[in-house]
């Protein structure tokens, strides 16, 4: 598949913490206490992971992929927009696949697509903007009505993409939002607007909205069984739609990580289990709210059976499933071809850093990615 696109992520997690105290607190988000939060190793994070940034950038990654969580220990992107700006000015070649903004939890769409808009002109056409629904978690933290969630995301989503392309002024009278005058003097330079891509894990309605407006569909993480029958449920809205399904509608994010010896990756592939399970520790209305799913749950259900979460799985049983690729270029080389050729994707992502991998590791692992392992897959 010469054509698949390759992309660089990390959750820019915080780990001047011990871990050991998630145990005190019935979950990893929202009660964790933000005392045990040190603002001076924050901000060497910040600077550290903006550097390897631009080390992805300079080896060929075709994109770097960026997200955002609130009141997440594990991520410290409370703003995907600002980190899409810095990419915009530090980096030169890579796309800015931002997925991405969680919509629901917007309440300015107007501003949000302003602010998409110079971020793509500042970057000169690089960004990719990606619309999230987000978790249950994030409507909680940001105190909106769950109920109102999809309803939210799409009339968000119908306002960005009629501010981008529709001459103004003219108003907007929706059920959540209503403008007077939307007449943004901030619009993107690519025409007739940034590619849109859609991330999910295991929501069938997601994959159906995606496909209806032919955006791509980003599977994060999910086994490869989950991700194949998603991908299917794709591909029969798309026959439905009256197109045919490529591998460009169609990504993927799986953990990886490469070192020189596979004594050292196997080493520092654990890194990826430094929370010890805490990710999913949460109450389960925390994580699905009343309201917050829609349609289908019994399918979504369905799809959920078939895996567990990724924190809670051995590390021999995560490497077999291919929830977590790590070795020497070559290992991974074959392990990611197998991924990308079993799914038939055109976007795979790769999130190659977590937990305590150092930053001279990290660097070392870009590398090899880049010079090693990304040449022989497009090679194929």
């Amino acid at each position: 598949m010469p054509d698949t696109q390759y992309y660089y992520f990390t959750e820019q997690p915080y780990t001047g913490y011990d871990p050991s105290l998630q145990d005190d607190y019935p979950a990893l988000r929202l009660t964790l206490p933000n005392t045990h939060y040190d603002p001076k190793v924050a901000s060497d994070l910040y600077n550290r992971y903006h550097d390897e940034y631009q080390v992805a950038d300079e080896v060929g990654f075709d994109g770097i992929m960026i997200n955002e969580h609130h009141t997440a220990p594990f991520c410290m992107q409370a703003s995907i927009n600002i980190t899409g700006t810095v990419l915009a000015k530090i980096t030169q070649n890579a796309k800015i696949m931002m997925l991405g903004n969680p919509l629901p939890v917007v309440d300015n769409p107007l501003r949000l697509a302003e602010e998409l808009a110079m971020i793509d002109l500042i970057s000169r056409g690089r960004l990719i903007s990606g619309f999230v629904r987000g978790g249950g978690v994030e409507s909680l933290a940001n105190n909106t009505n769950p109920a109102h969630n999809r309803e939210r995301f799409e009339e968000a989503h119908d306002i960005i993409i009629a501010a981008w392309t529709k001459p103004g002024p003219f108003r907007w009278e929706g059920k959540h939002f209503q403008y007077r005058v939307i007449n943004p003097w901030a619009l993107p330079l690519q025409k007739p607007f940034p590619r849109v891509m859609v991330p999910g894990t295991a929501s069938p309605e997601t994959v159906i909205w995606a496909a209806r407006h032919r955006y791509p569909y980003i599977v994060l993480g999910s086994f490869l069984e989950q991700t194949q029958e998603l991908i299917e449920i794709y591909r029969e809205t798309a026959e439905e739609e009256g197109y045919e399904m490529q591998p460009d509608n169609i990504g993927y994010l799986i953990r990886c990580f490469v070192a020189d010896t596979e004594e050292k990756a196997q080493e520092l592939g654990k890194n990826f289990f430094w929370q010890n399970g805490a990710l999913n520790k949460q109450p389960r209305e925390w994580m699905a709210p009343p309201g917050y799913a829609t349609v289908n749950v019994a399918g979504i259900r369905r799809l959920r059976a078939i895996s567990k979460a990724f924190d809670n799985l051995a590390y021999e049983e995560a490497q077999r499933n291919y929830q977590l690729v790590v070795g020497t270029p070559e290992t991974v080389t074959e392990k990611l071809r197998y991924v990308r050729d079993l799914l038939g994707v055109g976007h795979l992502c790769m999130w190659a850093h977590d937990g305590y991998i150092t930053h001279e590791d990290t660097v070392r692992n870009i590398e090899l990615l880049g010079n090693e392992v990304l040449p022989a897959l497009r090679a194929d």
